[in-house]
């Protein structure tokens, strides 16, 4: 158990599972249907079925790309602690298992469930023919707003859409700032990426532009928030501005001739953000 957690990162869930709280509770408030614990549940469970078939398939495309590279040379399928055959076996379970539970939801989900799947999975493919992959990556964590909007049956909102569009940015400017790792080794094998393309320097511009037009969506769904949902008041502003604050603030931890604390913007800052952002903004309905 512990290796296949390490194998698709678990604790990255954090990023993207706040936001797909945030949209199940925009959605129940919104309805007034009071809180449906069976489709929480579901929710959940299609957060940690596409996310264990999206990382896992990425570890089972990338192990010979992996094996080369000193910095993931050690995970799981390079590494051999996992067969690349029992990685796939396992994308291929977790992938059918996020299509049962969305089928247990409603329609409109389980007819969207493979689109998704096709947007997480094909992500895998993408540095090998152009840099906007962080974009796709990105997309596929964009979803989770959105989708746990959907699956309460509030069908497509503007709300939910400016939280996937915030999502969108967010993790594409981040994932931008963890590829300053690999902009030689990406090279040497003509991989794509935004520092591949722009050189350090530029790349981490861009993603400092990507973060301030998710700064601004941030506020525009804040404003969006206010107006639409009366109960949300101070926390929901709290939680928008502590949140743009550490996206400033990772963006000082990294430079171009010091990568020392990437992981510290990456995972650290932005898990943090996520939590915090989350947190706040339900509580603002209850409190």
């Amino acid at each position: 158990m512990k290796d296949y957690l390490s194998l698709i990162k678990f604790s990255h869930t954090i990023f993207a599972l706040p936001f797909a709280l945030v949209g199940f509770f925009l959605a129940t408030n919104k309805l007034g249907t009071g809180l449906d614990w069976r489709v929480l549940l579901l929710v959940l469970l299609c957060m940690v079925f596409a996310r264990s078939a999206a990382m896992a398939y990425n570890r089972y495309l990338d192990r010979d790309i992996d094996e080369k590279n000193p910095r993931t040379a050690v995970r799981e399928v390079p590494a051999g602690v996992i067969s690349p055959k029992t990685a796939l076996g396992f994308v291929i379970l977790n992938s059918l298992l996020f299509i049962v539970a969305t089928w247990f939801i409603n329609p409109l989900c389980f007819y969207l469930s493979p689109i998704a799947l096709v947007i997480i999975l094909g992500y895998s493919y993408t540095k090998r023919f152009t840099s906007l992959c962080h974009f796709v990556l990105g997309l596929g964590l964009s979803l989770a707003p959105i989708g746990a909007y959907l699956a309460v049956g509030g069908g497509f909102d503007r709300l939910p859409l400016l939280y996937s569009a915030a999502v969108l940015l967010w993790v594409s400017g981040f994932d931008i700032i963890y590829a300053l790792q690999d902009e030689d080794f990406d090279r040497s094998l003509q991989l794509n990426s935004v520092p591949v393309w722009l050189g350090k320097k530029r790349a981490l511009w861009f993603s400092t532009f990507l973060h301030i037009l998710c700064a601004i969506v941030m506020l525009l769904a804040a404003f969006q928030l206010a107006a639409i949902y009366p109960s949300a008041e101070w926390l929901s502003w709290i939680a928008t501005i502590i949140f743009i604050g550490l996206l400033a603030y990772q963006h000082t931890l990294v430079r171009p001739d010091d990568l020392s604390r990437v992981n510290l913007a990456f995972f650290t800052t932005n898990g943090i953000a996520s939590v915090i952002f989350g947190v706040l903004l339900i509580l603002d309905f209850y409190v």
